[in-house]
């Protein structure tokens, strides 16, 4: 039931890539025990190489929209986990919050190159995620 699982944010500038991936990867790895939600400071749309690195691993974010975080002021979160210093600078702290953590991952969006090239960027930061996701919450 919802009422036992832990509530997650994951919060970035734009809640267009780092935090969606890993909102779709905490949901696919651990949505047993957590209830999980993305935000971003500066919300703008989900990034289309975002939902094709998720899709190359069977999971699928297409649906998923960009959230700023003020949609979430009057909710409490077990972890408010901020993916980038933008966002934990702009965003250090949310009501709501009784653990914090922090994690700067690349920003695959600065990626440049033929499309495979940056599709293959969005690819490591997504395991990145993961890896520290699994190092986290395993």
């Amino acid at each position: 039931m919802a009422e036992n699982k832990k509530k997650i944010i994951f919060v970035c500038t734009q809640n267009s890539a780092r935090s969606q991936m890993a909102e779709g990867l905490m949901r696919a790895m651990y949505g047993d025990r957590f209830e999980v939600f993305s935000a971003g400071t500066k919300p703008f749309r989900v990034n289309p190489y975002a939902i094709k690195a998720m899709a190359e691993i069977g999971i699928d974010i297409s649906s998923h929209r960009s959230k700023s975080i003020d949609e979430f002021t009057d909710m409490e979160f077990d972890y408010v986990v901020t993916v980038c210093d933008n966002a934990r600078e702009e965003c250090p702290y949310i009501p709501g919050g009784r653990e914090y953590l922090h994690h700067s991952f690349p920003d695959p969006a600065k990626a440049e190159g033929s499309e495979e090239e940056i599709l293959k960027v969005f690819a490591q930061v997504r395991d990145e995620i993961k890896d520290w996701l699994e190092a986290q919450f395993a």
